[in-house]
């Protein structure tokens, strides 16, 4: 899910390559940027276009509420986990080819997922779809930065913000839009158009650009395997509670195996020669400390958008159309809770805004697990929504400027691409967390089941929220932020 930032804290996901400024000798044109933001577009609005539409497609394909946790999750764990790959084949190989591999994959994706008659076939496509946008947006953006500076670049910055800024509210009103007046495929279809006229204007605007050929041993790929194979098995697991149950031989191996994985991750990181992170990232407190709090907090604004999608449709009879312009509120007050806490930050120190922040999701959360069955939109779920809003906004900049400050320019790659990891990891934990919380008291696909499900569900979000709320206090930053609001970041 997207909220307002700055893209700069974006690009990282290139550790090693220095984001040199171009010099300025005169304005480059704006048509690489146009088929940059062409492409970035398509990303955001595929991370939230599915919620709206989870109840038809579930209808379509006979899925269980298990499977449909899969359509979000899955797009989202191969991004997250991907990305530091993504940046690091960006790195050493040309910008140029990565982009238009990336997009070229991403539209084929997208059409196979419409195509899609199983279960199988939609998560996997969805999954592919994950992984070449972890090739496509580091490069989209490394293109951007290298291109541009100055004025031009701050321009061009400040527009690849606005598209994360508008994705989740444009993503989730087009996805009910599409779904009401045509059928869920054309959620998927309407990239391909998209995506072959910026093919073919990216092939002829981005100048070629001379790269060694790299190395596969310079990829770490012992080392992307295993935090990919890792995290997604960790979601797996997560996902399978609702059917085999938490203590379950599948659950409990399936956990077991995430646990290896990642541990081996963390033992090849520090024996590489070119580690695809370099382990002394996680003795920077700060980045540590922020990036946990934005997996945290991720994940309770993305799992909140999937329950509650399914709930007003699938408990109140929303129509997809309806859920989309029900969610617009909501991304305003996500704005809104941004913009203060830009203000406060001259005045509060960032640990006292972002626990603040996230005490308001907690009682929010509270509050939106008290709604009845038979529920009305404007009394028993807005104020809670708005709430919510407020308080995840309040969170987004004390963490980027608590994690970012004093990161030396060396570091400010890895350190950027650590941060976005934590947050699209946290998107797809906290799709596939807050599931399986909600469907212990009930299924997913009936009216009943919802709405003890998103009542169920909301509960273990409050809970996220105070742990997280906790964890802020005491671990990010007390000192107060001379200037306030000085930092962005860009998120989709």
């Amino acid at each position: 899910m997207s909220t307002t930032a700055h893209a700069a804290t974006r690009a990282p996901a290139h550790p090693t390559a220095p984001v040199a400024a171009v010099p300025s000798t005169s304005r480059k044109s704006w048509s690489l940027l146009v088929v940059a933001l062409a492409a970035q577009i398509l990303v955001v609005l595929d991370i939230s276009v599915v919620n709206t539409a989870l109840p038809a497609i579930g209808s379509a394909l006979a899925l269980d509420g298990g499977d449909l946790q899969w359509l979000v999750t899955a797009y989202l764990m191969m991004s997250g986990g991907g990305l530091l790959l993504g940046g690091r084949v960006a790195d050493l190989s040309s910008r140029r080819r990565v982009f238009l591999v990336g997009l070229g994959l991403f539209t084929v994706a997208s059409l196979a997922s419409g195509f899609a008659d199983t279960a199988g076939q939609l998560v996997a496509a969805r999954a592919t779809q994950g992984l070449s946008a972890a090739l496509l947006t580091p490069a989209a953006l490394s293109l951007v930065m290298t291109t541009y500076d100055g004025t031009q670049r701050r321009t061009a910055l400040a527009l690849w913000g606005a598209v994360g800024s508008l994705g989740v509210a444009v993503g989730v009103l087009l996805g009910g839009a599409i779904t009401t007046w045509a059928s869920w495929e054309y959620i998927f279809w309407i990239n391909g158009p998209i995506g072959a006229v910026a093919l073919v204007a990216g092939w002829r605007v981005i100048v070629h650009d001379a790269a060694p050929r790299p190395r596969l041993r310079d990829f770490d790929l012992p080392g992307a395997v295993s935090v990919i194979g890792g995290l997604a098995t960790l979601i797996y697991a997560l996902g399978g509670t609702e059917r085999n149950g938490w203590w379950s031989v599948e659950t409990v191996a399936a956990l077991s195996l995430s646990l290896g994985l990642l541990v081996s991750f963390l033992a090849l990181e520090r024996r590489a020669a070119r580690p695809l992170f370099p382990p002394h990232v996680w003795k920077l407190r700060p980045l540590v400390s922020g990036t946990t709090v934005m997996l945290g907090v991720t994940g309770i604004l993305v799992g909140a958008v999937f329950l509650t999608s399914i709930f007003l449709q699938t408990a109140l009879g929303f129509s997809a159309l309806e859920t989309g312009l029900a969610f617009l509120p909501f991304a305003l007050a996500i704005t809104a809770g941004t913009v203060a806490a830009r203000h406060l930050l001259g005045h509060l120190s960032p640990r006292a805004i972002a626990g603040s922040g996230l005490a308001v999701c907690a009682a929010a959360a509270a509050l939106l697990s008290t709604a009845p069955a038979a529920a009305q939109f404007a009394t028993d779920v807005l104020p809670g929504l708005i709430a919510l809003g407020v308080g995840i906004g309040m969170v987004f900049v004390p963490v980027s400027v608590t994690s970012m400050a004093g990161i030396p320019g060396s570091h400010a790659g890895v350190a950027s691409g650590f941060l976005m990891t934590g947050h699209e990891i946290g998107a797809a934990l906290g799709v596939a967390v807050l599931s399986a919380v909600a469907s212990t008291a009930g299924a997913l696909t009936d009216a009943e089941g919802a709405a003890d499900a998103f009542s169920r569900g909301f509960v273990g979000a409050a809970v996220l929220a105070a742990i997280v709320a906790v964890f802020a206090l005491v671990r990010m930053s007390s000192t107060v932020t001379a200037g306030g609001g000085g930092g962005h970041l860009h998120m989709h």
